[in-house]
């Protein structure tokens, strides 16, 4: 099969940084799939372990954490899914990444694809949409459906991938007041297209920025971009008793501001269930059918903002160039290599 590597710690002026190669294709255990990849989207994880500044297993020498594609064949234990079903998925940072012809996933972790969607529309979904689930509802204890919610919630970066699905969560299943930040004209009606109630400008004091519109006392905090940066702020800005949720890196953090206001701080990473295998592992492929069924019947959207030509080691390198840039609004997507893929 085809597919394209990675060179580790590599930046992206190094001609060999991605590479086409070709492999045998994988044989899917006990509870595997294996998919027939018809598009793939670009994720800034996928940049950081290109780069090497987050550590993934020796075995991942593929990058491509979300995939849409068709399943091909099955292990001996899956019963949740059959070849010829469309599916889409985040994969696994204890496996290879999508970024070739065919890939093996857990069943567990993978969900049917929303029919209204091409693979394409469905690729830019997954992995965005399972850490904004997780963060709102599993670590921040928000209710989905609930929408008596009080208070409000600031998204830090909500332009990105993983703030344009939070932005929609929040307002179209809670009751929560929606704050996004952006600090570009086109991310600030970019966040008010996808519902956020106000935007204000993190470029800026947000501290002043949330005085200036009389803001609610912000009860949730969802920090999703420059943390560090914002820290001293995130921790004058968030509510007593209020709950902090963080996605980005960070060789320290100091949570003792925290204590004075009984603020409580969740750390939500994407791969947690698949690479532990938890006994709730199988709450994303729960997590992703409802997505396909609030995608499908009008509620989410997709976010995907660019498309790209077919994946190749060129294409990628492209795609890379675009997320590291910090400018690139919702997901970048390609057309998968697989030799039987379609757009529908």
């Amino acid at each position: 099969m085809k597919a394209i590597g990675y060179r580790p710690a590599s930046p992206l002026s190094d001609p060999h940084c991605f590479f086409d190669f070709e492999r045998d294709p994988p044989v899917p255990a006990a509870h595997d799939l294996l998919v027939a990849v018809h598009a793939v989207s670009v994720n800034p994880v996928d940049t950081k372990v290109r780069q090497g500044s987050v550590p993934v297993g020796k075995a991942v020498d593929i990058l491509g954490w979300d995939v849409a594609g068709t399943v091909q064949d099955v292990g001996s234990e899956v019963t949740l899914f059959r070849p010829g079903d469309d599916v889409y998925y985040a994969g696994s940072f204890s496996r290879s990444g999508g970024n070739a012809e065919l890939h093996i996933v857990d069943e567990r972790i993978v969900g049917s694809k929303p029919s209204s969607l091409t693979f394409t529309q469905a690729a830019a979904l997954p992995l965005t949409a399972l850490t904004a689930w997780e963060l709102l509802f599993d670590r921040l204890g928000v209710v989905p459906g609930k929408l008596s919610n009080s208070g409000a919630l600031l998204i830090i970066g909500g332009a990105g991938g993983v703030g344009s699905m939070l932005i929609q969560l929040a307002r179209r299943l809670t009751g929560l007041e929606v704050i996004a930040t952006a600090s570009r004209n086109e991310s600030h009606d970019w966040c008010l297209k996808l519902g956020a109630h106000h935007v204000i400008d993190h470029s800026k004091s947000m501290t002043e920025e949330l005085a200036a519109m009389n803001a609610p006392p912000i009860t949730h905090i969802a920090a999703l971009n420059q943390t560090a940066q914002h820290w001293d702020a995130i921790c004058a800005i968030i509510a007593p008793q209020g709950k902090l949720g963080i996605i980005t890196d960070h060789d320290t953090l100091d949570a003792s501001p925290l204590k004075a206001k009984s603020a409580s701080l969740h750390w939500e990473m994407v791969f947690t269930r698949p690479v532990f295998a938890t006994p709730d592992m199988i709450a994303q492929h729960k997590i992703l059918n409802e997505v396909a069924s609030l995608v499908d019947v009008g509620l989410l959207r997709t976010t995907v903002s660019r498309e790209l030509g077919s994946l190749d080691a060129a294409s990628l390198r492209e795609a890379h160039l675009l997320v590291e840039s910090g400018r690139a609004l919702g997901k970048i997507v390609l057309p998968g290599i697989s030799a039987n893929a379609i757009n529908r």
